[in-house]
């Protein structure tokens, strides 16, 4: 029988990846791979506290997605609170981006990060990383007629923020095909 630090690295091993992934589409690539990858680990730390009650969960994945839902939820509710003091003090300096040279994947993850929080979970938990009502509904502790709301929602604000850029929704294969794309990870920079 193997040890719980043995079944926690064994989980580690299988969900990292899948979990900074999450991480870095639900804060809409802002911190990039680095920032996702500090809140994966910092989920999975806390995940290594309660590793006794995970393992007796039902769905420990789905336990540990919320984790990482809801530490990108406070973590973009302390960057807008940081961000308001900042403009309080200085006249708005213009963000840099960064991202891939992919223009139509840049429209989509700026669309993406232009929707509320809880239409972004439900949009990128259900067409980015494919999971059923069901389970994103238990991943962010909310109905399943919940997520249908916001992820119907949130799809038609991207394709109304998308039909106003150069690349349309149709031409870019829609808004839940290009999510798909978006859930291999984010793109290299050409020359990095």
């Amino acid at each position: 029988m193997a040890s719980p630090s043995e079944d926690f690295h064994a989980f580690f091993e299988r969900h990292h990846v899948e979990l900074s992934r999450l991480a870095y589409l639900l804060l809409g690539g802002d911190g990039g791979r680095e920032g996702a990858d500090d809140l994966a680990a910092d989920a999975l730390v806390a995940i290594w506290h309660r590793w006794n009650r995970m393992t007796e969960a039902e769905r420990p994945l789905a336990y540990a997605r919320g984790v990482v839902a809801n530490l990108a939820r406070s973590q973009i509710r302390a960057r807008m609170r940081e961000r308001r003091r900042i403009a309080l003090f200085s006249a708005g300096q213009a963000e840099q981006t960064e991202g891939p040279d992919v223009p139509a994947v840049l429209d989509v993850r700026a669309a993406l990060a232009r929707l509320p929080y809880r239409k972004r979970a439900c949009v990128v938990l259900r067409h980015a990383f494919d999971l059923s009502e069901r389970d994103t509904a238990r991943t962010l502790g909310i109905s399943v007629g919940t997520v249908k709301s916001q992820t119907s929602r949130g799809l038609a604000e991207m394709q109304r923020l998308l039909s106003r850029t150069e690349v349309r929704a149709e031409e870019a294969g829609g808004a839940p095909e290009m999510l798909r794309a978006l859930s291999a990870g984010p793109l290299q920079h050409r020359g990095g």
